[in-house]
């Protein structure tokens, strides 16, 4: 899918809470024409605490004004010392899908991208196992086999920033059931989401389903993430539910799993693309919809 250009701009600030950043912000756009369409803030202090702000706005031209928009802003961003971007929401990321053999992830997310609901370009499906490789061809999406053992781990991790570099601005891991090494972790800090089939912190390691069905839970979950050295403790982006009974058995929370696994993936990784997650900390800020 080729990169597309509109007239609707996203501009995001992070910086201390203080009076006159609002105004500051709103002032400047229309003063430069635009037209705000959506806004939202939250703070975590009034008085001196975080400030968290985003902002939709179209503006005529856009792509092409969009250096003289951004170098215009600068003095109120040094103003208020604040983090901040301008981009036109246009603007396709590129994504690389990691997977393993659990299909149900990948195949939502082809589907979505497909019919439009994913605003990226899927740029290839990397796999530690060729299994679902007949999955991803029919999409023309490049698949890549890189097999990974404790023997070849590092041959595999340069391999993969190898394929990455340059073509890929967030790493999905779509039930990829390895460690991701700490240069990749480096490398795609904040832009590296994970699906948790589990809703954390609970039921962490080895056979989630099996250590819910003897506890008798009565809730099924599953949360997605972004990815830090700290296994599944990375800032939570989204997170399901749902309830069950003494009547499911281990294959049926597997198939509930799936479901909530598909949504809540979809739902962060959409909110990650549109710049609506905003980290505070090991937390996140998130201005879903």
């Amino acid at each position: 899918m080729n990169q597309a250009h509109s007239n609707k701009g996203i501009l995001i600030v992070t910086c201390t809470d203080q009076p006159g950043v609002n105004a500051a912000v709103t002032q400047f756009l229309f003063q430069q024409q635009a037209n705000i369409t959506q806004s939202d803030q939250f703070s975590t202090d009034s008085h001196g605490g975080t400030l968290f702000m985003r902002v939709e706005f179209e503006l005529a031209d856009l792509a092409r004004r969009l250096p003289e928009l951004t170098e215009s802003f600068r003095p109120v961003a040094e103003r208020f010392s604040m983090n901040w971007g301008i981009r036109d929401a246009g603007e396709r990321k590129k994504l690389a899908i990691f997977v393993s053999k659990e299909d149900h992830c990948l195949q939502d997310l082809l589907i979505r991208w497909r019919i439009g609901e994913l605003p990226a370009d899927i740029a290839m499906v990397v796999s530690n196992h060729p299994d679902l490789k007949s999955i991803v061809e029919p999409f023309d999406i490049p698949f890549h086999h890189v097999p990974v053992t404790k023997e070849t781990r590092l041959e595999a991790e340069q391999i993969h920033l190898d394929l990455l570099e340059g073509k890929v601005d967030t790493v999905i891991l779509a039930r990829y059931m390895q460690i991701m090494p700490s240069r990749m972790i480096e490398r795609y800090r904040n832009r590296m989401i994970n699906i948790h089939h589990s809703f954390l912190p609970a039921f962490i390691g080895g056979k989630p389903y099996q250590q819910a069905f003897d506890r008798g839970v009565k809730l099924i979950g599953a949360t997605a993430h972004y990815v830090t050295e700290e296994l599944d403790e990375g800032p939570i982006i989204e997170q399901d539910i749902q309830r069950v009974d003494h009547r499911a058995h281990v294959q049926d929370l597997k198939r509930i799993g799936r479901d909530i696994e598909r949504i809540v993936l979809a739902r962060a990784i959409q909110w990650h693309l549109n710049d609506q997650v905003f980290l505070n900390g090991n937390k996140t800020v998130v201005f879903g919809s």
